[in-house]
Formats: structure tokens, C-alpha cells, sequence
């Protein structure tokens, strides 16, 4: 089964002008349904359909395609059918290519992750059926204002209040994900045909973005899901945390006073989450090529074991799991430079501050948003410890 994801985006937006490439928690809120539909595994090609030059160059950016949406169904009242027929023809003319299934995604609603473009395939096809959306519960209770003053229910009688498990389930719709077999949509030329599947999407990821404040909503929401799927990289029953000194426990920068003395700065918060993360019982080793007095001397400020002055890391920190009869698997490391490479291959989970060298971003399991000697340990200590650092 051949399936293409397709996101309109156009350059005018009257409510929120530029609003499909504004930075959203970083990056540009196109780049959410780009990432996600690359990940989805039912999805064979992404592509982006617009009129806007710097739109096109984001998507690309981010490895989506780019079909030019031409100017008369680029207006407000251009349909997104528009644009998705638009695409499909486009590239039947000129490459002869013809997808079996069409997933619209809306930019408007970056919460949505690749595991809701996957369900919605798989609720079409498991229903056999032509069409497919992405909805959420629906229990409220709808009203409408009559001719005369009077106000009536439209899901509901007034006169009955009947609790949430007596209702009849209902749904609505999320904005975020549709599915639809080509062949029907090119006859029908409208998202809704024949026989239609529900995917039920979980509720926290249904958000559109159509005012400035949904704009911080989603960023306190985007922050909190990427936490969420960090912290569900890190082991459940981690055995130690070992820790690079600096770049992690410091910016990287040193203070060099004029008789040859050196000084660095660590963050107080960082400290915190050390040290109420130790009250747990986790093992935790600072691990150093440094060999600045500074180290040890912050590591007995936190009541750490410390190895500093060390040439090669990865010997050493193998032999210290040896010497603890530790799972490798089991330890995460957390490092910011090339020569934390060789560690980050030992162990079962290699964590890199967000301003780590190239390399260990790449080799790393996960990416913490904080850069070293700023917040990095305090949110490496709230991924793994969430309830005693006081957070959900």
C-alpha cells in the first residue's frame, strides 16, 4: 500500500500572520507535522503544499517534498480539498505517481504525533472503510439561543441531566488527521465519502492553533510531551547515573585568574536535583578527565563519588561497573564532548546536554533540553525522579 501525507500550508494568515513557520518551542510550528509524519511507518512520502517561498524552504529543511500551490486556490477561501487534488495531480502528471491512501495533516495542530497518523491508517483499513479521522471523547453539553430567548439542548433534553456513563459516546473532531482511499477522493473531490472510521485520539494532544494564546498553550503542552517521551527513553530501574564534569556540570568555560588559577561556575538548581535525586539510593559518579581540584571539591559539596584526572573514560567507567556489579544496560551516562563517545557506547542509555558536540548528539538515546552548567542536571534528575522533584 502506497501512502502519501500531504500538509497544506499557505503564506496568508490573516489571524496569525506567518503563523505555519512561527517558532514554536524552538522550531517552526510546520516542522511538528513534517517530523511526525517522517516517523509515521504507514506514510512512504511527505509532502508539503504551498504558495510561500519561506514556507517551502522550511519544509524542505525539515525533509518534507514541496509541491507549488498556484495562486487561485491559494485565497481564503480556498478549500484544503484543493490543495490536496492539487498535489495528487500534480504528481500523477509528473511522475505518473498514483498512492493508494491520501493522510491530510494540519499543521494547526502540532501535538499530533506519528503513533495518531499510524492509528487513523489502521482504523481505515480495519474498518474496511473509505474515510478516516482522528476525534477525541466528546461529553459536553451543547446549546442553542431559540428565536424567542429561550435556550434549548442540542445533544441533550434539558430537562434531564443523565451522567457521563448513561450518555450515548460521542465525539469530535480533532483537525488533525484524515485519511482517505485516493481513487474515492478524486470522485467524491470532498474528505468525507462512503464508509468513515474513528481513530480516538488521547485528548491531551488535540489542540488547533487559530489565536496568538494557543500559541502558549502549545508550548507548555510541546514541553511536557517531549519530557514524557525522554523520560521514556531512561531505563525504568536504572541502577547509576554517571556524569561527565564539565560542559554538564558547567557551560564549558573556565575562569582563569592571573596566577594560573582556575574557577568555573555550576548551577544551584543543578545542585538541587543532584542532591535530592541521591536521597534515593541511585548511585551517582561524576567521571572526569579534568584533573582541577574544582571537581572533587564539587563532588564532595554533593556527596558524589568522583573519578577526575582520568585519560580514558571508557575504561575507567567499565571497570567501575565491574567493580559494582552493575548491568551496563541498566546505567546512563550523560556527556557533552567527543571524548564521552566511548562511555555513551558502554552504557544502556547515552544522554547529551542540548549543547553537546555534533557527534554525541547523534550517538545519544536522548537530548535534554538544557544546555550544560544550566539546567541540564536538574532535568536529567526530573525525567528520572519526577515525584520528588515535585512535579506531576
Amino acid at each position: 500500500m502506497e501512502c502519501l501525507a500531504i500538509i497544506p500550508a499557505r503564506g496568508g494568515s490573516k489571524g496569525i500572520p506567518r503563523k505555519n513557520i512561527l517558532p514554536l518551542a524552538g522550531k517552526p510550528l510546520i516542522a511538528y507535522n513534517v517530523e511526525q509524519a517522517k516517523l509515521a511507518r504507514s506514510v512512504n512520502r511527505v509532502v508539503v503544499s504551498t504558495d510561500d517561498a519561506e514556507i517551502g524552504a522550511v519544509a524542505r529543511q525539515y525533509g518534507a517534498e514541496v509541491v507549488w500551490r498556484p495562486a487561485e486556490i491559494s485565497g481564503d477561501s480556498a478549500s484544503s480539498e484543493s490543495a490536496l487534488l492539487h498535489v495528487l495531480e500534480s504528481l500523477q502528471a509528473a511522475e505518473g505517481y498514483q498512492p493508494d491512501v491520501l493522510v491530510f495533516l494540519q499543521c494547526t495542530s502540532p501535538l499530533t504525533l506519528a503513533e495518531d497518523i499510524d492509528g487513523t491508517v489502521e482504523a481505515l483499513l480495519d474498518a474496511q472503510a473509505d474515510t478516516a479521522l482522528a476525534v477525541i471523547p466528546f461529553h459536553y453539553f451543547l446549546w442553542k439561543p431559540q428565536p424567542d430567548g429561550d435556550a434549548i439542548g442540542i445533544n441533550h433534553n434539558k430537562s434531564y441531566r443523565p451522567l457521563r456513563q448513561e450518555r450515548e459516546p460521542q465525539y469530535l473532531e480533532t483537525g488533525a488527521v484524515y485519511v482517505m482511499r485516493v481513487a474515492g477522493f478524486e470522485t467524491a473531490r470532498h474528505r468525507f465519502f462512503g464508509k468513515t472510521a474513528l481513530y480516538i485520539m488521547p485528548s491531551e494532544r488535540r489542540l488547533e492553533i487559530d489565536d496568538p494564546v494557543d500559541f502558549k498553550v502549545a508550548e507548555v503542552l510541546l514541553r511536557d510531551q517531549l519530557q514524557g517521551r525522554q523520560a521514556g527513553q531512561l531505563p525504568a530501574d536504572a541502577q547509576a547515573l554517571v556524569l561527565d564534569f564539565d560542559g554538564v556540570f558547567t557551560d564549558n568555560k573556565v575562569i582563569v585568574f592571573q596566577d594560573g588559577r582556575e574557577a568555573v561556575v555550576c548551577d544551584r538548581g543543578d545542585g538541587h536535583g543532584i542532591a535530592q535525586l541521591k536521597k534515593t539510593g541511585l548511585p551517582i559518579l561524576i567521571l572526569s578527565t579534568e584533573s582541577n581540584p574544582v571537581v572533587k571539591a564539587r563532588a564532595r559539596k554533593l556527596g558524589l563519588a568522583c573519578l577526575n584526572g582520568i585519560t580514558d573514560k571508557a575504561k575507567a567507567l567499565q571497570k567501575w561497573i565491574e567493580d559494582h556489579k552493575l548491568d551496563a544496560g541498566k546505567v546512563i551516562f550523560v556527556g557533552n564532548d567527543i571524548n564521552d563517545l566511548g562511555c555513551m557506547q558502554i552504557v544502556g542509555c547515552a544522554v547529551a546536554v542540548a549543547d553537546a558536540h555534533p557527534l554525541v548528539l547523534k550517538q545519544a538515546n536522548v537530548i535534554l533540553k538544557n544546555p550544560g552548567g544550566n539546567g541540564a542536571l536538574r532535568e536529567i534528575s526530573e525525567l528520572l525522579r519526577p515525584d520528588i522533584m515535585g512535579r506531576p
